[in-house]
């Protein structure tokens, strides 16, 4: 039975988690409903006291690995897709914040979360975190450049190692359990009555998600065309391969070969889409970021949190550093989310539940965009660089 379990994919089993949530929560008795909020209360502080070190042992040796490279190419690379990945969350906060307080009854979702609020647990079992969310960020960034500049070999080590030891516990700990997480949030949101308003305002919300991230597509390919005097739909058409295999796979790194041999066909030099394509896997993540900013308003607007630009602002800039570690996770881009959620706009335990839901939900789609966009930043640089050989031609060493 386990081993059956473990065949069905995160999606399938998180949307039989959403089912019987809804399913079961309009028959089960209050007694029951509160054993299952008693495990996530439980589990939730446990999540909280894992976001510090999920932090550091990801950003750091993310960080550390990117920085020990050198080179123009390896700055412009990293500028132009920390550079799209930002606009892409700017653009979706933007559409959010004119489209979604229309589309979302904010006074009925502060009242049915208000109502949620009475189911209590049994009992409560406090974890605190050994950092909070800003002190593991800011350690991260402080001793992740410092093991780059210094090329500290035991220190890179031990965060190497210490980096697979919280994959193992997110793969082993986590993610076995989220199914149950997701199905007490549903059922004590259906006990309570607040579950169908929720899933009604996030199916309008998929809608706009979808169009934004052909929007994104367009925008790249379009610059990308303009400035290679390419056809842009022709380099689109191109990487559509790239495209249908992030929809099959939901991973990044395992359409690399795809996406490489596309990148090539739109005329990419093998040396500028070699180096290319790999980085930009791991640090370019503008449909990730656009659809984390969208699930992230909405729950701002749903829960009456605050939501202006320059708190979005910062919550952009750090994910964007943060995603950085996202594709060697399971889970992706959300779970490195966890910490600027919490650190930076406040979420609850029961509020990222509900984003890594919805999340994983449309977890192919934001990585398909995120892969087809990388060949269109191939495109843009290797015209850059072809530009700029003249001026530096110690450019055209590659540090991989």
């Amino acid at each position: 039975m386990h081993q059956n379990m473990k065949k069905i994919g995160l999606l399938p089993r998180i949307v039989i988690a959403i089912v019987m949530g809804i399913l079961i929560g309009n028959v089960l008795p209050e007694g029951w409903v509160r054993v299952f909020v008693t495990f996530n209360y439980v589990f939730s502080q446990f999540l909280g006291f894992l976001i510090p070190l999920i932090i550091i042992g990801l950003v750091t040796p993310a960080i550390a690995d990117i920085g020990k490279a050198a080179g123009r190419l390896l700055l412009l690379t990293v500028g132009l897709a920390y550079a799209d990945t930002i606009i892409a969350g700017l653009l979706a906060f933007t559409t959010g914040s004119m489209l979604f307080p229309l589309l979302i009854d904010t006074e009925a979702s502060t009242a049915a979360i208000e109502k949620a609020d009475a189911l209590v647990p049994y009992f409560q079992l406090n974890i605190p975190a050994i950092l909070d969310v800003m002190a593991a960020l800011v350690s991260s960034f402080v001793v992740g450049i410092g093991v780059a500049y210094t090329d500290s070999p035991i220190l890179k080590k031990g965060f190497s190692e210490f980096r697979t030891i919280i994959e193992k516990t997110i793969q082993v700990a986590i993610i076995p359990l989220l199914p149950l997480y997701i199905f007490g949030i549903f059922l004590g949101m259906t006990f309570t009555g607040e579950a169908y308003h929720i899933i009604a305002v996030f199916a309008k919300i998929i809608c706009i998600i979808f169009v934004l991230h052909i929007v994104i597509l367009t925008y790249e390919f379009l610059i990308a065309g303009g400035l290679s005097r390419k056809n842009p739909l022709r380099l689109l058409i191109n990487m559509l391969p790239a495209y249908i295999t992030a929809l099959g796979t939901s991973s990044s790194a395992a359409t690399i070969p795809v996406t490489l041999r596309q990148t090539k066909k739109n005329g990419v030099s093998d040396e500028i889409a070699s180096f290319c394509v790999p980085l930009c896997a791991t640090i370019h993540l503008s449909g990730s970021m656009m659809k984390i900013t969208c699930c992230a308003l909405t729950v701002c607007l749903i829960g009456g949190l605050p939501h202006d630009l320059p708190l979005f602002l910062h919550f952009i800039m750090l994910l964007g550093v943060c995603m950085v570690a996202a594709p060697g996770v399971p889970g992706g881009a959300v779970m490195a989310a966890l910490g600027p959620m919490a650190g930076v706009l406040g979420f609850s335990p029961d509020a990222q539940a509900l984003i890594i839901a919805l999340y994983i939900a449309m977890d192919s789609f934001g990585t398909a965009c995120n892969v087809t966009g990388d060949g269109a930043l191939a495109v843009i640089i290797d015209k850059l660089h072809k530009t700029n050989a003249s001026l530096s031609p110690s450019s055209s060493g590659l540090h991989h």
